[in-house]
């Protein structure tokens, strides 16, 4: 006999790995990861389908919810037992250290959670138990990421188009959410800015040397990235000066400013220096 919500689970999981993390139904336009935790009991692996909340740095948070049962879900049983697990992104696949966060930090963290989704609330009214909520803490390992691209050209068009999915949600968040800058959107602000940084150094310091060296012909377009690299770091840092703030409309101008600019900045990259990639 099989199990239903096992099914749903996997035609989730399914649909994620061949989407790069886009998928329907109800997790639609959130923001979703694939946890793979090992079995407290028998040690097998096993993958679920979680919503996760950024909380900048090198980790994210996720809350062991089980939608408001009065018994925790499988997975945190398992990452209690086994804390080292697997987090796929749709774009990235790494390894990570679960730490359950305790006292105010949890507090903090679920207020936060609440603060972005009333839903949240909902599910803790539903249970006695308090709802864990979990730190996922990249290990880092040498070596570039491990991205599921085949080729280096579609491995920048999957970032690229993270980039485009997660400012579109910040876009939406900042459109539906209350009158008041949360601390949640500030959070998912900056981490999308520190995102963006790394992956402009990256480029600065790796890809584009590599692409010069090999296509001469190329500079021009190069040294156009670049100097948008530059003007882009300067509209992020205009909107990290504006977060610190508490005028909801002037961060709302920032954050269509900079989504104008780098939607223009991606497509050039693109047209320019995908067929490049696609070469090497």
């Amino acid at each position: 006999m099989t199990n239903p919500f096992h099914d749903f689970n996997q035609q989730i999981i399914d649909e994620f790995r061949a989407n790069h993390g886009r998928v329907g139904g109800p997790f639609e336009g959130g923001r979703l990861i694939l946890l793979t935790t090992t079995g407290a009991r028998t040690g097998t692996r096993h993958t679920t389908p979680v919503g996760y909340l950024p909380d900048g740095g090198d980790r994210i948070l996720v809350i062991a919810s089980a939608g408001g049962s009065p018994r925790h879900p499988d997975w945190y049983r398992n990452l209690l037992a086994h804390p080292r697990v697997t987090v796929e992104s749709g774009v990235f696949t790494y390894e990570a250290e679960a730490v359950v966060l305790a006292g105010e930090e949890r507090d903090r963290a679920f207020a936060r959670a609440v603060e972005a989704d009333r839903g949240w609330a909902v599910y803790q009214e539903k249970t006695d138990r308090v709802l864990p909520v979990v730190a996922l803490r990249e290990i880092a390992r040498p070596g570039p990421p491990d991205i599921n691209a085949s080729s280096p050209a579609e491995a920048v068009k999957l970032v690229h188009d993270v980039f485009r999915r997660e400012l579109a949600l910040i876009r939406r968040e900042l459109a539906t959410g209350s009158t008041t800058l949360g601390a949640q959107l500030r959070v998912n602000c900056l981490t999308f800015c520190q995102g963006l940084h790394n992956h402009h150094t990256g480029e600065d310091v790796a890809m584009f040397p590599f692409l010069a060296e090999r296509h001469p012909e190329a500079a021009p377009a190069l040294d156009r990235l670049r100097a948008e690299h530059e003007h882009i770091a300067a509209l992020v840092e205009e909107l990290r000066r504006t977060l610190s703030g508490t005028d909801l409309d002037s961060v709302r101008t920032e954050v269509e400013r900079l989504t104008t600019e780098l939607e223009a900045h991606l497509a050039y990259e693109e047209e320019q220096l995908l067929p490049l990639l696609a070469e090497a």
